[in-house]
């Protein structure tokens, strides 16, 4: 008897984004402030276990070090910088289904799955100051253009590698239509989504023809505004060791595309 043989899906997704970095002050849930994703993705299914995923992915992303208490930390409470950025990402990943999944058939519509893959995602770090929104890659916060006193940094681009890590469900409701949900956690190899990455470089940064701090030097430290200012060229200003993250976690709904034929059991 011909079936519905389960080749691929397309689908879409909606749910939230979170970014780890140098100005969160850990993984603990109640520190997030999550933001928006989507995404829309082509699934390539070998078998009622292995797949291959393409997905277009978007993320805000967003913090600042106002979120962090005196008592929880007191040198990021006063460092009091900021950042939101747009992340647009490409990526391809293999999935794993733990039970078989085989849409149409009663006793096998569920199951968990795990992916891992590799993908490409653009960033542009911005903040506000004065109502004024300015985006801070251009401004070099950490000397990234003073080629006299800091010949060796060079400025970050605008395109990274990541690296997801995912988990989910997924119900198949008819042979044509699923629903799933999953969390997908991206590792990075750049440490600049948020801007922040080495030591402060107030020296980088001329003042105005009227004698006033330009734009560049009042955004690499702006503890001014809560006290004297603590960017001391050479202090440190964030975490180079440690890589940014960030995650999404979604819901959604895919479209099954397959042929009919007799399914291989």
């Amino acid at each position: 008897m011909d079936a519905f043989v389960h080749e691929g899906e397309f689908g879409v997704g909606i749910g939230t984004s979170q970014y780890f970095g140098d100005l969160t002050a850990g993984m603990k849930i109640t520190d997030w402030k999550p933001k928006i994703s989507a995404s829309a993705f082509f699934r390539k299914q070998f078998n009622n276990y292995i797949g291959v995923k393409i997905a277009a992915s978007y993320a805000f992303l967003g913090y600042a070090d106002k979120y962090t208490s005196y008592k929880t930390n007191i040198v990021k409470k006063t460092r009091n910088l900021s950042f939101n950025s747009n992340i647009w990402e490409l990526s391809i990943s293999g999935e794993f289904n733990f039970f078989r999944f085989q849409p149409g058939f009663p006793d096998f519509r569920f199951t968990p799955y795990m992916s891992l893959g590799i993908g490409a995602f653009a960033y542009d770090p911005y903040t506000y100051y004065g109502g004024e929104k300015y985006f801070l890659r251009p401004l070099g916060t950490e000397g990234q253009h003073d080629k006299n006193n800091y010949p060796n940094l060079k400025p970050y681009g605008t395109m990274a590698i990541c690296f997801p890590v995912g988990f989910g469900l997924k119900y198949s409701l008819t042979e044509k239509l699923n629903i799933y949900a999953e969390a997908v956690y991206r590792f990075t190899n750049t440490d600049y989504i948020d801007d922040v990455s080495g030591n402060y470089a107030p020296d980088a940064f001329s003042f105005n023809p009227n004698g006033t701090p330009s734009i560049g030097f009042l955004l690499q430290d702006r503890s001014f505004e809560y006290g004297p200012p603590v960017g001391i060229k050479g202090r440190q200003r964030g975490n180079s060791q440690q890589k940014d993250s960030y995650m999404t976690a979604q819901i959604g709904i895919s479209i099954n595309i397959g042929s009919y034929r007799c399914p291989t059991y």
